[in-house]
Order: C-alpha cells, then structure tokens, then sequence
C-alpha cells in the first residue's frame, strides 16, 4: 500500500516538474519572440524614417527644379525677343538708308518734272523767234514764259522775298551797297533790290542782295 502511495506521489511530482518546465519554456519562447520584435521594430522604424527622408528630399528637389525650369523658358523668351528687335531694327536701319540714298538721288525729281514743260516752251519760243522779226512778239512769247515759271516755282514752294519799301532785315537781306543822302524816311530802308532772293517753304535759300538807305 505505501509502495503504491509513493508511486502516485513520485508520478504527480513528475507532473508537476513537467508542466513547470513548459511553462518556462512557453516563457523563455515569449520573450525570444518579444526580443525578435523589439530588434526588427528600430529597423522597420529606421526605414520608414528614410524613406520620409527620401521623400522630402525629392520634394525639395522637385520645388527647386519648377523654379529652375520657369527661369530658362523666361530666358529663352527674352533671347527669342532681343534676336526678334535685332533683326527688325538692322531691316529697318538697311530700309532706312535706302530710302535716303534714293532722296538724294532721286530728290529733285519732282522739281525737274515741273520744270520741263517751261524748257518746252522756251524751245518753241526759239523756233518760232526764227520766222519773225516782230520783237513786240518775242517779248510777249518772254512774257508768257516767265509768268508760267513762276507758277511752277510757286507749286514747288519756291516764292520772291519782297523788297518793295521794306526795311533792311540781316535774316532775308544782303546789303551789297549803303546809299546816303536818302533823307530819313528812306534811312535803314532798301532803296533797290540788285539780286531777288528767295524762299523754300518759309526757308531762305538765296538771300536778296540789295542797296540801303544811310
């Protein structure tokens, strides 16, 4: 009867030793496992960190490079535009010096097209003086010419500076002789035009050579 007593006991000792042992094992596995996740949570930790990292920096980058692209169209625009204004202002500078060279050449074209007509006359005028001794009608035919010329002058611009009792003006008059004795009235006067001058457009172009009153 002990000896069966003694069994049981050794035997639920032995249980007992047993189901201790699991539990220490069951122990020892849980805090291997919690070490286990303790050293993979820094790692995992460390590379969500990098990669926020990763992920600014290209933000970052991304914003500089907008700013970076933006300023090389604006420049390659300003290029476009400065080539543009170069080439229209050297067209314009050739168009412009062309022009002016073919004034100079060409600039009296209008006043010897107006005069031709009066050369015509004078021609016939010669042709027609040879078939008569008559002066009375070469000095009409004269007559006629110059009353035609000066109206040709006069569409061109061209008008006489008047002398007729007008005092002296250094601006439009040449005094080639000083005349005393005029009396006061005639004193810093034109006594008499020797040369008509005239006018372009308001514009002296011959000064009237005259003689003075002292």
């Amino acid at each position: 009867m002990k000896n069966d007593e003694l069994l049981n006991n050794e035997e639920q000792n032995e249980n007992i030793d047993n189901n201790v042992n699991e539990e220490a094992a069951e122990k020892e596995a849980a805090e291997n496992v919690n070490a286990d996740k303790e050293a993979e949570e820094p790692a995992d930790k460390e590379s969500d960190e990098q990669s926020t990292d990763d992920k600014a920096a290209d933000t970052e980058e991304g914003d500089d490079q907008q700013p970076l692209d933006k300023a090389l169209e604006k420049i390659a625009e300003l290029q476009d535009k400065y080539l543009r204004s170069v080439a229209e202002f050297d067209n314009y500078r050739k168009r412009t010096l062309k022009e002016k060279t073919e004034l100079i050449l060409n600039g009296s074209e209008k006043a010897v097209s107006a005069i031709l007509p009066v050369v015509d006359d004078i021609e016939r005028a010669i042709a027609n003086g040879q078939n008569t001794d008559d002066p009375q009608v070469l000095k009409e035919g004269m007559l006629l010419i110059y009353q035609k010329f000066e109206k040709v002058l006069e569409s061109l611009g061209v008008k006489k500076i008047d002398t007729t009792d007008a005092m002296f003006d250094v601006d439009i008059h040449e005094a080639v002789a000083m005349v005393p004795g005029m009396g006061d009235d005639k004193k810093g006067k034109v006594i008499d035009c020797i040369q008509t001058g005239y006018k372009l457009n308001d514009k002296v172009i011959r000064h009237a050579k005259v003689a003075v009153g002292q």
